[in-house]
Formats: C-alpha cells, sequence, structure tokens
C-alpha cells in the first residue's frame, strides 16, 4: 500500500514553494519570453524597417489621437537606432536574470524588461501576442515584489498574479464555449488546418481518430473553465492542473509555432502554486490572504455597479427620444420612430432603415442635411428588438416579417397622400427592395447605401468565410452582455464621429444585449434566406440611387457587381437609375464619418431633383398622347 500512497502523494497535494522561490521562478521564466521575443525582433529588424510590417511611418498613425508628448516619446523609442538600443539591453538584462541570486538588484530587472515591453509594444503592433502581454504582467509584479521588503506588499502582489492567470484561463474557456466549433469537438481539427496556426500532420491525426480528438478537444475546455479547481481541497488537485496547463502550453509551442506562450503563461504558475497551498504548510505559513478577500469585495462592487450601468442604459435605451412614437404592425411588433414631415406636403416621406446591429441614430448626419436643406419629410425607426421597439412575434421570424413591418410602419405613419423614398443601408436596402412590389405607387424610389445583395453568400467567398465566424460572435457578445459585462465594451471609433448629441443613445444601444439579441435572429433568417436565392431579383418600378463604398468593392470586388444588379433592377421606361462609388468610404463610414454622410445626403437630394424631372417629363409625354 506504500507504494500506491506514494504515487498519489506524488500526483495530488499542494506545491510546497516557498515566497522567494517562487517569485524566482516566475521571473526567470518571463526572462526567457523576454530573451527571446527580442532575439526575434533583432533577427527580423526588416519588419520595422520601411515598407515592413511595422514601418513606424505607418504605424504611428495609430496614435493619432494620443497626447503630443506620449506621440514624441514613441518616435523617439521607435527610431531605428533606439529600438534596436533597447532589444540589445533587454536581451542583456534577460540573459542576467537566468543566473542564480536573490538581490533586490533583480526588481530593478525585471521591471526594466516590463516597462521597455510595454513601451515597445506600439513598435511592434502587428506580430506582437499575449505572451507580451503576459510577461509585462509578471514582470511588473516580480520587480516590485524583489524591491519591497514588506512580505505582506510581496503576496498581495503574488496574489495578483495568481488571480489574474485564474481569470485568464477562465476568460478563455468561457469564450471558447459560447461557440459551436468547441462544443461539437471540430476547433481542433479547424485550427490544425489553418495556415497560420495549423500543423497538419496533427490535422490528419484529428480527422483519423475523430473520437480522441473530440476528448482533447473538451479536454482542453474543461482545462480552461476549471482552472481555479487548483485551489480546491487545500490544493490536492494544484498539480495535476498546473502540470496540465504546462503540456498544453508546450503543445501550443510545438504544433501552432506559439513558443513564447510556453515560457509566458508558465511563468504565472510558480505564483498559483504558491497561492493555492494550504497555510498549513510550513512553506506557506506565513503567507498574508488579505488581497484574496479585498478582490473579492472589489469583484462583488464592480458587479454592481456594472449591473446598475446596465440597467441604466436599458431604461436609455427603451425610453428613445423626445418626439418618438410608437406603431403596432400585424405581427404584433411594436416599432419605435421618429418622424418630421417636412416644409412641402407635396415631397416624399424618406424612410430610414438600418442595416444589422444598427442603429437609427447612424443616419444623424445625413438626415440632418436632408432635414436643413430640403423640404422633404424623414422618417427613422428601429425594427423589432432594436432600441424601444419591442419584438412581440410568436411566429418564426423570417425576412418577410421585417419587410410586413415596414410596410406596415409607411402605412401606418406617413399620410396616405405622400409618396416615400426608402433609403437602406446594408441588410436595410434590401428590405427595402422587398418592400418595393407592396408599397405600389406609393413607392418613389430606393436609395441603397452599400446594401446588401440577396446572393452574396453563394457569390462572395469573402463574405461566405466572414458568415461562418459571425455567429460565434453574436453569441459570444448576446451572452457576455447578458451577464451584465456591458461596462467592459470600449468605445468604438465610429461612435465618436457621429454627431455628439447622439453619442449617448447610441452607445447605450450598442452594449445592451437587446441589439445583439436581434441581430443574431435576423442573422439566423439573412444565413438560411441567403444560402437559398435562385439568382432573380426581379423587376423594381422605382428610381433608384445605388451609392458604394470604394473601400468594399476594393476588398471584394464581387460587390460591385451585384450592386450594379440593383441598379439594374430598376432600369425601364421614365425610372431615373444612378449608381455611384464613395471614393476612400468603408460600409460603416459612409454613414458614421461627417464628411462622407454629408455627401451622401447631397448626393439624394441630387437624385431627388433628378427623379422629380424625369417623373414630370414622363407625366408631359402621357398627357401629349392621350395616355
Amino acid at each position: 500500500m506504500k507504494l500506491p500512497k506514494r504515487i498519489a502523494s506524488a500526483i495530488f497535494g499542494p506545491i510546497p514553494i516557498t515566497r522567494s522561490r517562487a517569485i524566482g521562478a516566475s521571473e526567470r521564466l518571463s526572462a526567457v519570453t523576454t530573451l527571446t521575443a527580442s532575439l526575434e525582433y533583432l533577427t527580423q529588424r526588416k519588419q520595422t524597417r520601411p515598407g515592413g510590417l511595422n514601418d513606424w511611418s505607418v504605424s504611428r498613425d495609430v496614435q493619432v489621437r494620443s497626447t503630443p508628448a506620449t506621440r514624441k516619446l514613441l518616435d523617439l523609442i521607435s527610431g531605428e537606432k533606439t529600438t534596436t538600443a533597447l532589444h540589445v539591453a533587454r536581451v542583456a538584462v534577460s540573459a542576467g536574470m537566468l543566473l542564480p541570486g536573490n538581490s533586490r538588484w533583480r526588481g530593478a530587472g525585471s521591471l526594466f524588461l516590463g516597462v521597455s515591453s510595454a513601451a515597445l509594444y506600439p513598435r511592434h503592433r502587428y506580430g506582437t501576442d499575449g505572451s507580451d502581454q503576459v510577461s509585462v504582467l509578471v514582470q511588473t509584479a516580480t520587480g516590485l515584489a524583489r524591491v519591497s521588503t514588506s512580505p505582506q506588499t510581496q503576496d498581495a502582489l503574488m496574489w495578483y498574479v495568481a488571480m489574474q492567470a485564474n481569470v485568464s484561463y477562465i476568460i478563455s474557456g468561457w469564450v471558447k464555449l459560447l461557440g459551436e466549433s468547441w462544443k461539437d469537438a471540430t476547433a481542433l481539427s479547424g485550427v490544425m488546418r489553418t495556415k497560420t496556426y495549423g500543423h497538419e500532420p496533427t490535422y490528419k491525426l484529428t480527422k483519423k481518430y475523430p473520437r480522441a480528438s473530440r476528448y482533447l478537444t473538451h479536454s482542453v475546455l474543461a482545462l480552461e473553465c476549471l482552472f481555479p479547481v487548483a485551489y480546491l481541497a487545500g490544493g490536492k488537485l494544484a498539480r495535476p492542473v498546473i502540470a496540465a496547463a504546462g503540456s498544453f502550453h508546450v503543445a501550443n509551442g510545438l504544433l501552432m509555432g506559439l513558443g513564447r506562450f510556453v515560457t509566458a503563461f508558465t511563468s504565472m504558475h510558480p505564483m498559483v502554486a504558491y497561492t493555492s497551498a494550504p497555510k498549513s504548510h510550513p512553506a506557506v505559513a506565513d503567507r498574508d490572504d488579505r488581497l484574496l478577500t479585498v478582490g473579492a469585495a472589489l469583484l462583488a462592487g464592480a458587479a454592481s455597479v456594472a449591473g446598475v450601468v446596465a440597467v441604466q442604459r436599458r431604461m436609455r435605451t427603451l425610453e428613445g427620444w423626445p418626439l418618438s412614437r410608437m406603431l403596432t404592425t400585424r405581427h404584433d411588433n411594436e416599432l419605435q420612430y421618429e418622424i418630421t414631415s417636412g416644409d412641402d406636403p407635396d415631397l416624399p416621406v424618406l424612410v430610414f432603415a438600418a442595416g444589422m446591429v444598427s442603429t437609427a441614430e447612424h443616419f444623424s448626419w445625413i438626415t440632418e442635411k436632408i432635414a436643413q436643406e430640403s423640404a422633404y419629410g424623414v422618417l427613422t425607426y428601429s425594427r423589432a428588438g432594436y432600441a424601444g421597439s419591442r419584438y412581440r412575434s410568436t411566429s418564426a421570424y423570417d425576412l418577410a416579417e421585417s419587410v410586413d413591418d415596414l410596410v406596415d410602419l409607411i402605412e401606418g405613419a406617413v399620410p396616405e397622400d405622400r409618396k416615400v423614398v426608402l433609403v437602406g443601408h446594408s441588410l436595410g436596402g434590401e428590405l427595402a427592395r422587398r418592400a418595393a412590389a407592396a408599397l405600389g405607387d406609393r413607392l418613389h424610389g430606393i436609395v441603397y447605401l452599400d446594401s446588401s445583395h440577396p446572393g452574396e453568400l453563394i457569390r462572395s467567398k469573402q463574405q461566405s468565410e466572414a458568415a461562418e465566424r459571425l455567429n460565434d460572435g453574436l453569441n459570444m457578445l448576446v451572452r457576455s452582455l447578458k451577464s451584465g459585462m456591458g461596462i467592459l465594451m470600449a468605445r468604438p471609433d465610429w461612435l465618436e464621429a457621429l454627431p455628439a448629441t447622439c453619442r449617448r443613445q447610441v452607445l447605450a444601444q450598442y452594449t445592451d444585449a437587446r441589439l445583439w439579441e436581434a441581430g443574431r435572429r435576423e442573422w439566423a433568417a439573412v444565413d438560411a434566406d441567403f444560402r437559398a436565392f435562385d439568382g432573380d431579383l426581379g423587376s423594381v418600378d422605382a428610381h433608384a440611387l445605388v451609392i458604394s463604398a470604394q473601400q468594399t468593392i476594393d476588398r471584394d470586388p464581387e460587390q460591385l457587381l451585384m450592386h450594379n444588379e440593383l441598379a439594374e433592377a430598376h432600369r425601364g421606361a421614365g425610372r431615373h437609375v444612378e449608381t455611384v462609388v464613395m471614393e476612400d468610404a468603408d460600409h460603416d463610414s459612409l454613414l458614421t464619418s461627417a464628411r462622407f454622410a454629408t455627401e451622401v445626403g447631397r448626393r439624394i437630394l441630387a437624385f431627388l431633383d433628378g427623379t422629380e424631372l424625369t417623373t414630370e417629363s414622363v407625366q408631359r409625354a402621357m398627357e401629349e398622347t392621350g395616355q
């Protein structure tokens, strides 16, 4: 019985490591990461020279919003000679950190490595990875721990690294769990077949032994999601958990070429070992665990704040604007909308339909231009589930439902004697095209703004490949936001480009799960509908303006062909059709950039002036022929 007990004791049980040994192990492993990274950069200097992947004359544009002092400092660091000198110094310091000893001077070495890694990050923006961020974390913590003479401070820093390690594994695991490919165990073979991180022999093995591949994939999920079990039962599971995590990183290094990940992430493991051992063990008897309590209190406080912010944003989202109105459609959906009649009741009302996971406020620059410089009416609305609109339908959702809602909104909100011009961006353009038949003579024209085409998932390889990843992304966002993590979402760059008066309202919608949940519902219908498209757009008896974003068609020339097909569907006697490519604009900036959106508004007004002339000439011709 002695041998089985000895084996069990070797496998299960805490890892007896002292404070000093844990700090030493972590700082040495992290030093290996920095040594490897700097040697890589020194041997690949062509990447930082003019024309390279990290040409600073190009990369520095990312720092346009930084302070002048920050930009000057980065310019200094990013000079070729300075960058080379820093990496040479990092190689020397990293090599010195591998030598034996426990001097406080080692703290200065770790701090130098951590600070220099952070300073060089913008210089090597493309090609950096998670190992660099982990290295900064560990080196800063171990450096401060070495410099400090207080055991309590050292323990607080070690607990901080250990908690970060647990969080990184948990988040990585639960994010994977949101994707179908990890749950159905196809993720491993999928990664192994990629050019960037793939390994052909391993890919072939996953296909040859699917059951083993499934067990391995689910084991990785279990390891990451359940990493904190290392702390249960007095740390009895610490050895197998840390050994499994270490093996996982070694495998990533060998198969995926992520060599720096091995030492970067394992540099946090000594801290996990130190903090997971029971205080009854002599090696950690004097350990100070107060930071764990403080961390738990801060986490509870942060969760409370996140909940309050989420509730406030939900209320702002549902409330809408002071002049918002509601209309119930045939599907029992309640649509929130805003309408201005314009100065001339004889002119059409422009009805704006937004794209998927977009807001009515995205049209703000355009609607402002039209309202200020014309007498047309303007109507913006939110589809069911977006903003203050409620999704009440009890039947299975399809795109026809949103088309019906749009038609019902026009019939209920726009006076019967006024025609309408539909302005649709992305998916909104396709909904407008489909609504044409139901609107009949009421439809004056359609403006397509970088519109979707029902054949895009079949004809565009780029669109089809992106579509395969979109569902997982939407699932992740919906579940994350429902758990109150909206407070962590960064403000997107395009938000700052919108008019200041609507930014808060848009941010509230953007960080609310309802918008993404509505988008997920729409995407499922779009994916099924577009993949079943038979290739016939059908004729649309209305004027048309088709505006394409240059960056959209540059990335995927097939989009220009499809946009031209949208225009062709409108051509016929008495119909005015125009096509425009908006130079330098992309799919979103066509609306969100003041420069592009104002030009779009000008183009719409010019187009409408042209359609009025066309309509008048047709009417005169009909009168002259007695028809």
